[in-house]
């Protein structure tokens, strides 16, 4: 393996520049006030954990984890996730808190991952958990915090998407009572979106001709209120209804904050089956063909910590906001610069000083001897202060 060059990075991580950098800390800083406006306190975690903690408690699949080695042969890993880390502080450091707990925060999260285009080994991800509330009113707190979060983020035109793992548990168990693989292949082809694959290997079951057409009938179940109307005619399992009677209560709650029209059902949704145990959700940005936030409940996570309260949350994938939705302040006030002598350095620092503390930005620099007057790069200014021994001019 070649010796990799001084201005080399690792596969899958990168340099943000000053102009992403300033738009990055703006989506963070405008979301998690969005946050604290809803009563959401910033927590941060630790960029390492224990691999038998919260390595094993994540939603990541073991492949994708960051392993290393501490000096005691510990197994650490490097966080692919924030829900593991907060469920772990839940359960310890805020044991003795009042439920429920709203917990906010911005971090940088590791996936290993192979080398395709387009995947990332660092990103950034921006969101929230509701700790300690099982009702459909927490469920619908955290999905109009995301649609107002979306909003705080610059992100113009988007679409939300809602299921339930607890009704495709329900259809399934009903459909395919004791075949557990069978069912699992069914939900593998779901969570990716392969709904060709999902009628093929439906046909392959050997099912009757009722069964085989309440299994078809799930890939129809998107849209308004009334697919779970629908839906209901195709399992009468318990789970099943249960869960569409959550989502008719979401619902519900989602009209009277008055952001419904922000969202579908989609009863094909089933987030990742191994995590979620409830209401699923995805925002979709109009730019993009992918998700920008995803979250849901997963009511089982904290036992694995001592702990068994229910939660709820999501995240906004922020470095997808970032690269592939358009900025609408992206004309960003530039600074003004003052070029002074040293005869009268004093009173342009003192200007200096009245621009920053009236919110504005201000860069100084001493003038060059040779051409006072023609600062480099000023086109990066808003405008030009001469503190010099040829007066006082404003450019």
């Amino acid at each position: 393996m070649s010796k990799p060059q001084g201005f080399e990075k690792p596969i899958g991580v990168r340099d943000y520049l000053p102009r992403a950098t300033r738009r990055l800390r703006r989506i963070e800083r405008s979301v998690l006030d969005c946050m604290s406006r809803w009563g959401y306190d910033p927590i941060k975690t630790p960029t390492m954990e224990y691999y038998d903690t919260v390595g094993l408690a994540s939603s990541t699949p073991d492949r994708k984890l960051y392993k290393l080695l501490n000096n005691r042969g510990q197994t650490l890993v490097l966080r692919s996730e924030m829900t593991a880390p907060i469920a772990r502080v839940a359960s310890s450091l805020l044991r003795e808190e009042s439920l429920p707990l709203r917990l906010s925060y911005h971090a940088n999260v590791f996936r290993a991952i192979e080398e395709e285009a387009g995947r990332e080994a660092e990103f950034f991800q921006t969101g929230v958990e509701l700790v300690g509330d099982r009702s459909p009113e927490a469920d619908a707190e955290v999905i109009a915090l995301a649609i107002a979060s979306m909003e705080a983020a610059g992100v113009q035109s988007f679409k939300f998407a809602m299921g339930h793992v607890g009704f495709l548990n329900g259809l399934f168990d009903e459909s395919l009572p004791d075949r557990a693989e069978d069912q699992q292949a069914l939900k593998e082809r779901l969570l990716k979106r392969d709904y060709v694959g999902f009628r093929e290997a439906a046909e392959s079951l050997g099912l009757g001709a009722k069964q085989q057409q309440e299994l078809e009938g799930l890939l129809r179940l998107r849209g308004d209120v009334s697919v779970c109307d629908q839906a209901a005619g195709l399992s009468r399992h318990r789970l099943a209804q249960e869960s569409l009677e959550h989502l008719r209560s979401v619902w519900e709650a989602l009209q009277d904050y008055g952001v419904s029209q922000h969202v579908m059902i989609d009863l094909t949704m089933i987030g990742d089956f191994s995590y979620y145990t409830g209401m699923v959700f995805e925002g979709y940005a109009a730019e993009l063909g992918f998700p920008v936030c995803s979250g849901g409940r997963y009511d089982n996570l904290l036992k694995q910590f001592g702990r068994d309260v229910p939660s709820t949350g999501f995240a906004l994938k922020t470095t997808r906001i970032l690269d592939g939705v358009g900025d609408p302040a992206d004309e960003e006030e530039r600074p003004v610069l003052i070029v002074y002598d040293l005869k009268q350095r004093a009173q342009a620092l003192n200007e200096a000083a009245r621009i920053r503390s009236e919110g504005g930005a201000a860069v100084t620099i001493l003038a060059a001897d040779n051409n006072p007057h023609q600062p480099a790069e000023s086109h990066r200014y808003s405008q030009v202060l001469l503190f010099t021994e040829e007066g006082n001019e404003i450019r």
